[in-house]
């Protein structure tokens, strides 16, 4: 979402024809994002307010993920969160419960309003045999003032004091883009992964089966992507260059 079809709630040039293109060939699509902090609807408002079109079920957050992981692994499961709407709601709509009492999970998600109080708790909580899963691995994310500490760095902070690591659902995990593909009940052969990083992006789809594109109007810049030991399928400047691919039903990446 954030680098591809927006820089905070500046549209990219052409990210509302692509999404436009989507919608009128037919094809399914998702727009994923490791920001756990919004509901999917809150998401699907903030962009259309940026003219592109993306209805809320075509949304799929690290928060989603993780959510649906948790339930997988522990149906009816009760969890402390760290997080926001879009977190708790997510393992709300799966049937987890939240509590501070003797928790199967400790789950951190993004915040811009991180409590020493309750990090302290999650310390406590993951020493006293809370399992430790993260929604991604972040350490920073934007704002309009700079650079803020994401979900990486406050679990780096509680992982230094209960030496657990945890379990990061979103990506570069592979299984966020499973999860997306199970979501669409799609194939990894006939899908395609656009992104505007390779460390997390580019990888992900690539680990799991996908073909990936880059574009250039994000995190990932033109020089930086041959340091990595991968390649993504395809390198474009940005999603403008694939508004006609989007349009032609029959086109093949």
């Amino acid at each position: 979402m954030d680098g591809v079809l927006v820089h905070e709630d500046s549209p990219i040039p052409g990210a509302a024809e692509f999404i436009t293109a989507l919608q009128e060939s037919g094809r399914r699509f998702l727009v994923l994002t490791n920001n756990s902090i919004y509901t999917a609807r809150d998401l699907a408002v903030r962009l259309r307010r940026s003219g592109i079109p993306v209805p809320e079920q075509a949304i799929w957050t690290s928060a989603m993920a993780t959510a649906r992981f948790l339930d997988d692994q522990r149906p009816g499961g009760s969890a402390f969160v760290l997080g926001e709407a879009g977190l708790a709601t997510a393992l709300h709509d799966v049937g987890y419960v939240m509590t501070e009492t003797d928790p199967d999970y400790v789950v951190l998600g993004e915040t811009r309003t991180y409590s020493f109080e309750a990090i302290t708790k999650a310390i406590r909580l993951i020493e006293g045999g809370a399992r430790f899963i993260a929604t991604n691995p972040d350490p920073t994310g934007p704002s309009l003032q700079g650079t803020l500490p994401a979900t990486g760095s406050v679990a780096a902070l509680i992982s230094t004091a209960t030496q657990r690591t945890p379990y990061y659902v979103g990506k570069p995990n592979p299984l966020m883009m499973r999860s997306a593909l199970n979501q669409l009940e799609a194939h990894s052969e006939t899908t395609v992964m656009i992104g505007d990083r390779m460390d997390t992006d580019v990888i992900s789809g690539l680990e799991a089966g996908l073909r990936t594109v880059l574009v250039r109007t994000g995190s990932t810049r033109p020089g930086q992507v041959e340091t990595f030991p991968y390649r993504p399928t395809r390198v474009v400047d940005s999603i403008a260059d694939l508004v006609p691919l989007a349009s032609d039903p029959d086109a093949v990446l």
